[in-house]
């Protein structure tokens, strides 16, 4: 196989190849091709690119894209033994960690969170992309060690896990260049059972749960599916790993809102992670103002800076998330509005000038049929509302109809702020897992 790419992809492609065991050759095209004018891109096409296609067809020399020799440890195989600053110099080295110490994964430690769950180590949770690898009840463990966790954190763990190898989440996209990062958020009994924080600072480092299930997911996506950056990992910026948010339960009974698994089909004594990519957050907006709407509509505002007409342009459907402290939220809730209304009223209104909309979905220097809203409605592509009249100035939605909010309440409850995560496409589609308790872990329900 034969592929042209431009040249920051060349790495990526060589390396997905190789763990994939794809007979991969490489064409590259100099530079970065959307920054070209047209008259470069054809000389590039005739001067870099038509030679090197050629000589990727004739040339028998094994193609860089061919699969590594070599088996990968046993699960209970000891592949180092020394001091702690040993084992983290080694794990670095093979790019095994994240940069900071990492706990020694013994089999001692490892054991201790297998009896948290009844299922077999071996167990096989899915085939994770780019590597290939198996995702494993034995290495989710492991990597629960590495991260800091605590044994009893395994049933979460595992839910992760289980959310990362589902399709819909699309984890095979993790490694694209916006670099987004997975919000994980926990509902349910859980989150007391394991001292999950829901309140002031909520995302800050400093409470083990929160921090150390946050490290958790980055670490295993480094670690099985194996996105590493420069390779695997194309992400242009990238971010930290975020720390888990547990939503505030008992502000939304008091105000008479449902949780965020009740309102995603769970019952309210279910444990639940959900988990959603975020390309990009907000500040921490503060409100103010005796209207409801007022505080509405400056949400609106940023959902208007925060969001590009791109997504809705191409059909995605969208599952963005909106924090709100219990001081916004109990507003809300007194005015009449739910979580279903607040969404609803996010979509309506965010609405943007048509030029703008196009202009933005341009990129380039050109419009074509499908950067401009006529051609799109027209193709059946955006509904008949983005085309009522052809005024350049007239208001059109930024957001399709079936845009998902994942409404939640935390952080500090005497603070009037929101934070919107803007999630990233179909990349790490918002996804849910009810997290069952087995072993030693039914002991945390109790």
């Amino acid at each position: 196989m034969t592929i042209a790419i431009d040249e920051g992809f060349t790495r990526s492609a060589k390396a997905i190849g190789k763990q994939a065991g794809v007979d991969l050759r490489v064409a590259t095209y100099p530079g970065v091709i959307s920054t070209h004018d047209r008259s470069t891109v054809a000389k590039n096409i005739e001067d870099a690119l038509v030679d090197q296609i050629v000589r990727q067809f004739t040339d028998a020399d094994t193609p860089d894209g061919a699969p590594a020799d070599g088996a990968q440890p046993g699960d209970r195989e000891i592949v180092f033994t020394g001091t702690f600053e040993d084992v983290n110099e080694h794990f670095l080295r093979n790019q095994w960690s994240d940069g900071l110490p990492i706990v020694p994964p013994t089999l001692e430690k490892i054991e201790a969170f297998l009896r948290y769950t009844d299922r077999v180590p071996a167990e096989v949770l899915g085939v994770m992309h780019p590597s290939q690898a198996e995702a494993t009840i034995w290495n989710v463990a492991v990597n629960g060690v590495m991260a800091g966790c605590r044994p009893e954190y395994m049933p979460l763990l595992v839910a992760i896990v289980e959310v990362m190898c589902d399709p819909a989440y699309g984890m095979k996209h993790g490694g694209s260049t916006p670099g987004w990062e997975a919000m994980i958020i926990v509902n349910g009994p859980i989150r007391e059972q394991l001292g999950l924080d829901d309140k002031q600072g909520a995302q800050r480092p400093g409470n083990q749960a929160n921090t150390s299930i946050g490290r958790f997911y980055r670490l295993y996506a480094r670690n099985v599916p194996r996105f590493l950056p420069g390779s695997t990992d194309m992400a242009t910026f990238g971010q930290m790993f975020r720390a888990v948010v547990a939503e505030n339960e008992q502000a939304c009974v008091d105000m008479g809102w449902q949780p965020l698994h009740v309102t995603r089909g769970f019952k309210p004594e279910d444990s639940v992670v959900t988990i959603t990519s975020v390309r990009a957050a907000s500040d921490p907006f503060s409100s103010a103002g005796e209207s409801v709407e007022r505080h509405l509509d400056l949400i609106v505002d940023w959902v208007k800076r925060m969001i590009e007409p791109y997504q809705s342009s191409r059909g995605y459907i969208e599952s963005h998330v909106l924090l709100l402290t219990p001081v916004i939220a109990s507003m809300l809730a007194k005015a009449g509005y739910g979580k279903r209304d607040v969404a609803a009223y996010l979509n309506q209104h965010a609405t943007v000038p048509a030029r703008y909309y196009e202009w933005h979905m341009m990129l380039g220097d050109h419009h074509t049929p499908e950067t401009t809203l006529a051609g799109l409605v027209d193709k059946g592509e955006l509904p008949a509302e983005w085309r009522l009249s052809d005024d350049p100035e007239r208001l059109v939605p930024l957001l399709r109809p079936d845009t998902q909010w994942l409404i939640v309440v935390a952080g500090d409850p005497l603070r009037n702020r929101s934070a919107i995560y803007r999630q990233n496409f179909k990349q790490g589609y918002a996804t849910s897992r009810k997290i069952a308790l087995s072993g030693q872990g039914r002991r945390l329900a109790q």
